[in-house]
């Protein structure tokens, strides 16, 4: 797993999701599978379903428009099935790409968002700077990541 599939991983978990993640779906016949679905995340709280298809490649946005229309098909046709075969089928699933930038006035992928690491970086800081300086709100040693994030953004005893 990349280090950005873990950092939207434990991301998504720290907000109270259900999470999979590099999780094979669509058994062939003459064996494998079909797709490899990098993050999918339920929140049983707001019934919020995401997939994020996280990529530093440099391929064209031609190539990336055919591998992620696959990747999303297959997704939007196997999560009901396979992965969390207990949701019901009409239920709402964002999907999102993220890649290295977010060109200007290019906002889908295959149907599904776009977003720059940079963006949801973002995201994630704005998140974390909220919990505050960590000796008051420290976010649990289960997610190393957004620690070392509060401790760069918050602070320990006082805001840097």
């Amino acid at each position: 797993m990349s280090h950005l599939e873990s950092l939207i991983v434990e991301y998504l978990d720290w907000q109270g999701y259900l999470v999979r993640r590099n999780t094979k779906v669509g058994r062939l016949k003459h064996g494998g599978w079909e797709m490899e679905l990098d993050v999918i995340g339920y929140n049983p709280h707001t019934s919020d379903l995401v997939h994020y298809e996280p990529s530093v490649d440099a391929h064209t946005w031609d190539t990336r428009e055919t591998r992620y229309a696959k990747k999303f098909e297959a997704a939007r046709k196997l999560i009901f099935a396979e992965v969390f075969s207990w949701l019901p089928p009409e239920t709402q699933l964002r999907q999102i790409a993220v890649f290295p930038s977010h060109p200007k006035g290019r906002d889908t992928i295959a149907g599904g968002q776009i977003m720059s690491i940079d963006e949801f970086v973002a995201e994630v800081r704005s998140k974390i700077v909220e919990c505050g300086i960590a000796c008051r709100s420290a976010i649990s040693e289960n997610y190393p990541l957004l620690r070392v994030l509060q401790l760069s953004h918050c602070g320990y005893n006082r805001v840097l």
